[in-house]
């Protein structure tokens, strides 16, 4: 009797077994092909401009024109399938032109950065979070993008990686030096430090299914030369505002 039950028990787990194989493996072709739909989708959009894309910033003296990365280049690969179909929507939808460009070579990311962090904005770009210092000025620079898209890749960054933040006024350099993973609640790391710095939040654990409960922070500090090298800018920047006063 005892062997029958557990030989009753065994056949059960094996086709409990096979049945979440099953779905498992379901899940992610439906996933792959649902991901692969919607990049299809996304490269016949922008095979050809947009209807309404951003505007780009108008040059000025002594400042180039700020080179908005192609979002036909974007690496869709590891995105869901919602946030691309999130992404392709956005592509018809006219925005701001974006304050800078955040790099990170390492993951081969170039994202435009526009200001705020609301949900149309996430899905086209990444933003600035409110309160958080300009790109350039003194402070802490906060960045906030979405773990199922542009900021999928910070799972795969480490400390002394690069981070590059372009604007039309220059190109500032920075480099990781703390990457955390904290409460929703905790503010604390968009705090200004020391130094210059920079600090992308995204949502965490990356491939958590709903509302993650908690997020993952990469921060940054400006890299001495390139600090060295701002400051200089800065310093003639303002000599000539002053000869043009003069004048």
């Amino acid at each position: 009797m005892r062997s029958k039950i557990l030989r009753l028990l065994e056949i059960a787990t094996l086709t409990a077994g096979i049945g979440l194989t099953a779905f498992y493996v379901t899940a992610r072709v439906a996933g792959y092909l649902g991901s692969r739909a919607a990049i299809e989708q996304i490269e016949t959009a922008t095979a050809k401009p947009p209807a309404a894309p951003w505007q780009q910033p108008k040059s000025s003296p002594g400042h180039a024109a700020l080179a908005v990365p192609s979002t036909a280049k974007a690496d869709l690969s590891l995105w869901s399938p919602g946030r691309l179909r999130a992404y392709s929507e956005s592509l018809a939808r006219e925005f701001p032109p974006p304050i800078a460009v955040l790099k990170i070579p390492k993951i081969h990311l170039a994202v435009p950065v526009f200001e705020g962090t609301g949900e149309l904005i996430l899905n086209r770009g990444v933003g600035r979070i409110a309160g958080t210092a300009a790109p350039g000025s003194p402070g802490n620079v906060g960045i906030a993008g979405h773990r199922d898209g542009f900021f999928r890749g910070l799972r795969n960054v480490s400390r002394g990686d690069v981070i590059v933040l372009e604007r039309r006024e220059g190109t500032l350099r920075y480099i990781i030096d703390k990457i955390e993973i904290v409460s929703p609640k905790d503010v604390s790391v968009l705090a200004p430090r020391g130094a210059p710095a920079l600090t992308l939040v995204t949502c965490y654990p990356f491939y958590y299914i709903g509302s993650a409960p908690k997020r993952y922070v990469v921060e940054a500090s400006l890299d001495n030369e390139a600090r060295k090298h701002n400051q200089r800018s800065d310093l003639l920047n303002s000599g000539a505002v002053q000869g043009e006063v003069r004048k």
